[in-house]
């Protein structure tokens, strides 16, 4: 088995798209395959000040600490600092990253695998440290995230991409959605194929399934579908000429940028 860590920066991952992400999905994904989940650490900003003089910001704030906890993290918090400048200007910081970063070193002793959320480019010493000691790096991120990390990694998942990760509107109607993104287009033709995935307990998946650009709401798809970085939001169905063939249907493109 191998023995999983996941590391959240999870001010960056708000910040840049990751805003609603279910923890209980990252779990799912660390024990998934021939993995278990050993440590699972959140490092989250608390605005000290604010805790105390706000009753709904420090409810709210402790119910999803509470949250996080019961899917099994351990919740590492940085105190909000606030610094004025000589213009009066009021600044905040609540950096963690050498938090995340010492503790990532020090446990990695015990693990193999790392799932690392974040799309910060100053992890990218992390990365390699990690990988020198013998550990699997994943870095799963949304928006804003850094190219050089990303080659860093021993893989890259877009968060958009993991299964159940964020929500898609139109689940709540019963109604299977999925997101992936193109890997091949026919522009002369107007069909292609899309890649997502699947979780499952023996791990996660990729799976490709066929699409026609008269199935979508996108405009320009000779630009949009040949762009690997767009990603898709679909439903999949059977072709009416071919019960077993599954198709994309109601393809629409995602405007990361409204996450």
């Amino acid at each position: 088995m191998l023995k999983t860590g996941i590391y959240v920066d999870a001010e960056n991952i708000r910040l840049c798209g990751g805003y609603g992400m279910r923890y209980d999905v990252l779990v799912d994904l660390a024990n998934s395959g021939n993995s278990i989940m050993l440590r699972a650490n959140s490092y989250l900003a608390e605005d000290r000040e604010r805790t105390e003089s706000d009753p709904d910001y420090r409810q709210k704030l402790y119910n999803y600490h509470n949250i996080l906890r019961k899917c099994g993290f351990k919740i590492i918090k940085k105190y909000v600092k606030r610094f004025t400048d000589e213009d009066g200007i009021v600044t905040t910081k609540a950096n963690a990253d050498m938090d995340l970063a010492i503790d990532a070193i020090l446990q990695s002793r015990n693990l193999d695998r790392i799932i690392l959320l974040t799309g910060d480019g100053d992890f990218i010493r992390l990365v390699t440290a990690l990988q020198n000691k013998g550990c699997r790096v994943e870095i799963i991120g949304f928006n804003n995230v850094s190219g050089r990390l990303r080659e860093a990694a021993d893989v890259y998942i877009s968060g958009f991409l993991v299964p159940g990760l964020l929500p898609i509107t139109g689940e709540r109607e019963g109604v299977e959605w999925l997101r992936g993104s193109v890997i091949n287009y026919n522009t002369g033709r107007g069909f292609g194929f899309i890649q997502h995935h699947r979780l499952t307990r023996e791990g996660m998946s990729n799976e490709t399934v066929f699409f026609h650009c008269s199935k979508s709401t996108v405009e320009n798809e000779s630009q949009v579908f040949t762009n690997p970085m767009n990603i898709f939001e679909f439903q999949i169905s059977p072709t009416p000429k071919d019960p077993n063939r599954p198709e994309a249907m109601n393809i629409r493109l995602v405007n990361v940028d409204d996450f």
